[in-house]
């Protein structure tokens, strides 16, 4: 394993830009060693790097990720970090199934204004 990654080596891997590493470190979601203006990057920083990314494609807010990265570095660690995970995890599929109700229910309701136009017209004498 290595010691130390470059923040170019981090952007290429993981598709990302120095302004987005450089808002982590500032986040203090990661630490990464300076040697001067140089930013080396240790493996668990490059671990952190891609579960940050994981936690926001799932749709976890910075504050989420900083709060679970928090609780695995402080008492209770590791498995108040796994069961908060679990909470919050439960929570994001609960806040997606309500989207995906309200969606429904807004193409519903679309679709019954598009009848509703469809009908006023063919009573107007229009074809559609």
């Amino acid at each position: 394993m290595r010691e130390y990654y470059s923040i170019t080596e981090l952007t290429k891997e993981f598709d990302i830009s120095t302004r987005t590493l450089r808002f982590y470190e500032d986040e203090g979601l990661i630490q990464p060693v300076r040697r001067g203006r140089t930013r080396l990057f240790r493996p668990s920083d490059r671990h952190l790097v891609r579960q940050i990314l994981r936690g926001k494609r799932l749709g976890f807010s910075i504050n989420e990720i900083r709060e679970i990265i928090q609780i695995y570095r402080e008492p209770p660690g590791e498995v108040g970090q796994l069961k908060l995970l679990i909470k919050r995890i439960n929570e994001k599929k609960e806040d997606l199934r309500q989207k995906r109700r309200d969606l429904e229910e807004a193409l519903a309701e679309l679709d019954q204004a598009e009848e509703s136009c469809v009908e006023r017209l063919v009573e107007l004498g229009v074809n559609t």
